[in-house]
């Protein structure tokens, strides 16, 4: 997770009619809340005409999941630029995307999270895109825990999961000055000694 305003623009599928939609609900639904927003505002802002809008998503709820699913391949490509790392270091550089999503203008806290708050059925379809992104972290992250040796890296990945669901919140809600430092320890105490130690 970076800049929000930089992740926006990275959209990469479908017309220049449609990214412009995207990036426009991106914006606006991260700073306002999903619910809060219009599909009329989304319209106006994008610059669009209804009938594109409609062309391209069918209902609020299509865009609000596309939305999702986008905010998705933006959090699976800030982790791919992370290289080739060790395990134990790859999760640790994971935990500081938080770190650094939190130091941008106009942090609001986990996407993720904020649009699941919205949807509390979690057969919906946007429910079901954020759950796919948190089976492919939770998935990430036990597969670099078997990697690095953890004998139940699947509780292992439960606990990382919820320790990161706490810091995204206190992150957004308490802007700790030594958050960087809190997440570092707070993975470093779940991760215990190193197996090379």
């Amino acid at each position: 997770m970076a800049d929000r305003t930089a992740d926006i623009t990275d959209i990469g599928r479908g017309s220049s009619a449609r990214n412009r939609v995207l990036d426009t609900a991106t914006r606006l639904f991260y700073a306002e809340g999903v619910h809060a927003v219009g599909v009329d505002r989304i319209i106006a802002e994008a610059g669009v005409a209804k009938a594109t809008f409609y062309k391209y998503f069918p209902a609020k709820d299509e865009l609000v999941r596309a939305y999702v699913q986008n905010q998705s391949r933006l959090g699976r490509a800030a982790t791919d630029r992370i290289g080739k790392r060790p395990a134990r270091d790859m999760i640790l550089a994971i935990f500081d995307l938080v770190a650094d999503a939190a130091a941008q203008p106009g942090y609001r806290g986990c996407p993720f999270l904020n649009a699941a708050a919205e949807y509390p059925d979690p057969g919906h379809p946007v429910r079901q895109a954020i759950a796919e992104h948190r089976r492919w972290k939770h998935d990430l992250l036990c597969g670099l825990l078997a990697d690095d040796g953890k004998p139940d890296p699947e509780t292992t990945a439960d606990i990382l999961t919820v320790a990161g669901d706490g810091l995204l919140v206190a992150s957004h809600l308490d802007k700790p000055a030594n958050l960087r430092h809190l997440i570092r320890e707070t993975v470093l105490q779940i991760l215990g000694p190193s197996a090379d130690k």
